[in-house]
């Protein structure tokens, strides 16, 4: 295809090789190079095959900032495989008529799931139970072993009422659950009461956080965070690693300053092996999975797809985070 776009695909996409799956469809209308390896590209890998290219699909692993666009003069169109898009400089984006697209929406379900999984395994103390029946510790009944805590009837503290956030409280409906949101603006329909952080920390059994990655929501979740909830009281975080303080949550954990904790992504990912979080003690941990499901990382592939396909095309994304971009190139888009 000499007139095809040229496109690199930072790693394999899910969905199988059937020709409506999402590489397949993007093979057919690009030309496309794919990185094989499992792993991430190395930077100046991804500056290499990046360069001469029209479009970029990358995951959250890769940085797409200025320099990287700098070495990619080509570039129209950047698509991100997730709903946050913390790892792309998207004002040098648009400096440079660079449209960058995400996709939301199609993993609110799967995260909402993730987010009560992690909750239920730290309220109960699963991984604990797990590891004592594998290690050979599991010894007689005893009344006091292993006790957990109550999640029906209990309150939930949901800081952070987007998509998910609401999918999580929708969710604690079915566990009786008195549900408190914290968020800067009221969200009309959410299914629960508002509170100020502090009000909503001091009240809640439960603390789960929805917060998109921010300069204002990084390393919101501190010391001062934790000594608010209550002693008894458990964290769950399925947004982003960099909105909790790990060092912070590491030392409530083991100065009992908090219950438990149950995490689905770190800062950095993966965490080296002599991380302190590690050691913690009532900490449920998991690598990153809110949205892995078969069907819903297919699903964030074809939007991804779309959105990249969309972009080179001259049309306007249907999930286009900078609009903007359509302009500053002074291209002709067609709505």
């Amino acid at each position: 295809m000499p007139d095809a776009p040229r496109v690199f695909v930072t790693r394999a996409l899910p969905g199988g090789g059937a020709p409506d799956a999402p590489l397949a469809r993007l093979r057919a209308a690009a030309t496309v190079d794919l990185w094989e390896a499992d792993t991430p590209p190395p930077a100046a890998a991804l500056r290499a095959r990046a360069a001469g290219c029209d479009g970029l699909l990358s995951m959250l692993t890769e940085r797409i900032d200025a320099p990287l666009l700098d070495a990619c003069p080509r570039l129209r169109a950047v698509s991100n495989l997730a709903v946050g898009y913390d790892n792309i400089d998207v004002a040098a984006c648009t400096a440079r008529g660079v449209a960058v697209t995400n996709t939301p929406g199609v993993l609110t379900d799967a995260t909402a799931d993730m987010t009560f999984a992690l909750l239920l395994a730290a309220a109960r103390r699963l991984p604990e139970g797990e590891r004592a029946v594998r290690t050979g510790a599991w010894g007689p009944w005893h009344p006091t072993w292993l006790l957990g805590h109550a999640v029906t009837g209990a309150t939930l503290g949901i800081v952070g009422p987007g998509r998910i956030g609401a999918a999580v409280a929708r969710r604690a409906r079915g566990f009786e659950m008195r549900v408190l949101y914290h968020g800067r603006h009221e969200a009309p329909g959410f299914p629960g009461a508002r509170a100020t952080l502090d009000g909503l920390l001091a009240r809640s059994d439960y603390v789960s956080v929805h917060l998109p990655l921010t300069a204002e929501t990084a390393g919101i979740c501190d010391a001062a965070f934790f000594a608010k909830m209550q002693r008894h009281a458990i964290f769950v975080n399925t947004a982003r690693g960099g909105v909790v303080d790990q060092p912070a949550l590491a030392r409530a954990l083991r100065d009992g300053v908090i219950a438990g904790a149950a995490v689905d992504v770190t800062a950095p990912e993966p965490l080296p092996p002599d991380d302190p979080l590690l050691s913690a003690p009532h900490l449920v941990i998991a690598p990153h999975l809110g949205s892995a499901t078969e069907e819903t990382r297919t699903r964030m592939a074809q939007l991804a797809v779309d959105g990249l396909l969309a972009a080179l095309a001259g049309r306007r994304p249907q999930h286009l985070v900078n609009p903007q971009a359509l302009t500053a190139g002074c291209r002709e888009v067609v709505g």
